[in-house]
């Protein structure tokens, strides 16, 4: 039997500033009268609210309501957005690119740092993390409170190391470690997969699903997956790895020590321009063949065949059609065992596709499976890795700044 517990004088306050500030981060400035219309509170507790946060620091007022009345027009109230700095980062194997923002999330500056062949891992860690400094200073911050970092590989729950990243640049790990020791500065790690499902969840495709599966299609494939609202990791960070899965048509098994052999063969970018070589469409790449190449090119390759597919005629069709029937075969296998209800494309490949693509997989998925399986482009774009890791970041913000989170869980504004 469980005891119904009643809030506290402070827990009461807390829960109701946390609805407060949730409200003027979704919707923007707000008068006090919108404020007690949303919250449901009384015009004496919102004022009181309203006197602590900006005593806090954390809400100032901002100008007044153009609202034709009798008397003064009520003040507008919104959240001090430079009450703390966040950033965001996306590790490739070609290099970094980087987002500074502020405590809404809007983003204040960006770069790019390239890697180039061979590159040192004390130099790019130093050019990245001296580029980071110079861009939160330029958005006016000395310090950034939090910074989140999406990265190929898998993500330890327990310790938070990066680990099974295979043959990625060793200076991935050297800035990883240069960020862990920017003093003041706390640092997200997770996979870029993961970053990306948030995003389409919070801004992008998913938005009206609580449970999805983002189908990343790149230079390798993976998944994000995305039940009941929350981010799945698994026991050892490996939730999405897919690329092992053992699927029809590779000839062969993956194993332990790679995923060849499983569904990355079948859907990876070099096999991409290999399976439109074979179509008759355009070669990836004259005289040398895709694993010769950069990841980076043969992605832009895979993307440009994918995208040029669109208008072509009979043998582009066809190569569209066993493109889709490939990714269905790697969908079949996840919606089996999660029935997700919807996938989402993303990735370079995912995004060139387009709902055409999605559609053609969707289609194929019906015909593998009796569960029904919404099959969707992803909207989040090519910087869908960055604004998963900011908005990554500003969560853990303002679960710090604002407070009483774990408190508002099925509450309504505490009176």
């Amino acid at each position: 039997m469980t005891t119904a517990r009643t809030a506290t004088p402070s827990t009461a306050r807390a829960i109701n500033d946390r609805l407060a500030l949730d409200l003027l981060l979704g919707q923007g400035p707000l008068t006090a009268p919108e404020l007690r219309s949303l919250t449901g509170l009384s015009r004496p507790t919102v004022a009181d609210l309203l006197e602590r946060l900006q005593r806090s620091g954390l809400v100032a007022v901002v100008g007044e309501s153009g609202e034709v009345r009798r008397g003064p027009n009520a003040r507008l109230y919104a959240l001090v957005a430079d009450r703390a700095h966040l950033g965001g980062l996306d590790i490739r194997e070609a290099g970094v690119s980087l987002v500074v923002a502020d405590l809404t999330g809007r983003t204040l500056a960006t770069a790019e740092i390239r890697a180039g062949a061979g590159a040192a891992t004390g130099d790019v860690a130093a050019r990245t993390v001296r580029t980071l400094r110079e861009r939160a200073r330029e958005a006016g911050a000395e310090v950034l409170h939090t910074v989140a970092v999406g990265a190929p590989g898998l993500v330890d729950p327990a310790t938070g190391e990066l680990y099974g990243s295979g043959g990625l640049p060793r200076w991935h790990a050297g800035l990883l470690a240069a960020l862990r020791a920017e003093h003041g500065t706390g640092l997200i790690l997770e996979n870029e997969v993961n970053l990306a499902a948030v995003a389409e969840h919070r801004i992008g495709a998913a938005r009206d699903r609580d449970t999805f599966v983002l189908l990343w299609l790149g230079h390798g494939v993976g998944a994000g997956v995305v039940l009941d609202g929350r981010l799945r990791r698994g026991a050892s960070g490996g939730t999405g790895e897919i690329g092992f899965l053992p699927v029809p048509g590779t000839g062969t098994l993956p194993s332990a020590a790679g995923c060849e052999g499983g569904f990355h063969s079948l859907a990876n970018s070099a096999a991409i321009c290999a399976l439109a070589a074979a179509h008759g469409l355009p070669e990836p790449a004259a005289g040398r063949p895709p694993r010769a190449r950069a990841q980076a090119d043969v992605v832009t390759r895979a993307e440009e065949v994918v995208r040029t597919a669109l208008g072509g005629g009979p043998a582009a069709a066809a190569f569209l059609d066993e493109l889709a029937e490939r990714i269905a075969v790697g969908a079949a296998a996840v919606c089996a065992v999660l029935d997700p209800g919807c996938v989402v494309l993303g990735g370079e490949i995912g995004r060139a596709g387009g709902e055409r693509l999605a559609a053609l997989v969707e289609r194929r998925l019906a015909g593998l499976l009796p569960l029904r399986t919404e099959v969707r482009a992803g909207t989040a774009g090519g910087g869908a890795v960055l604004a998963g890791a900011v908005l990554t970041a500003g969560d853990t913000v303002r679960r710090e700044l604002f407070g009483g989170g774990d408190q508002l869980a099925g509450a309504a504004g505490a009176r």
